[in-house]
């Protein structure tokens, strides 16, 4: 009982980081909350085995990174699916204000980018180091720096 009043604080304490990731590799609110649910399914059935040798932001990136890349890829397969109204899935139900418009472009362009670097970009707007992301990610800290300067030039190319 002790494991799970502890998972579900942790999860609690994270749920934006987990948010962020099922935003950036789902298509529409329903796939977001797919993926949510899927990606804290997961973190749960790895809490037992977390041995605490990082921080448990790091471990939960990890996992929900690889669920969402395992979901797209699932989601590859099945082929293209047309929504029925694009326009009301999408809707806010608040008034749209300049920053929340500016998130949205940007999420948009994010949401082209290829799978590693919507990760590699998703940790670095989160205020991870590179020798954080280089930890989640497995890539050398000078590769992220690499992969960012890209990504960077890449998100400033398709926004202007």
């Amino acid at each position: 009982m002790d494991n799970k009043k502890e998972f579900i604080g942790i999860v609690q304490a994270n749920e934006g980081l987990i948010y962020k990731v099922a935003k950036v590799y789902a298509n529409n609110k329903e796939d977001e909350q797919d993926l949510y649910q899927d990606i804290v399914y997961q973190l749960w059935k790895s809490f037992g085995s977390f041995r605490s040798e990082s921080k448990i932001t790091t471990w939960m990136y990890r996992i929900a990174l690889n669920t969402a890349i395992a979901h797209l890829n699932k989601e590859k397969k099945k082929g293209n699916q047309v929504p029925i109204d694009d326009l009301l899935l999408n809707r806010t139900d608040t008034a749209d204000t300049l920053m929340n418009e500016r998130s949205e472009v940007l999420f948009a362009q994010i949401k082209q980018l290829s799978t590693v670097e919507k990760g590699i970009i998703l940790l670095y707007l989160e205020g991870k180091t590179y020798d954080e992301i280089a930890g989640i990610t497995g890539f050398t800290t000078t590769n992220v720096g690499t992969r960012l300067g890209r990504i960077k030039q890449k998100l400033i190319a398709q926004i202007n």
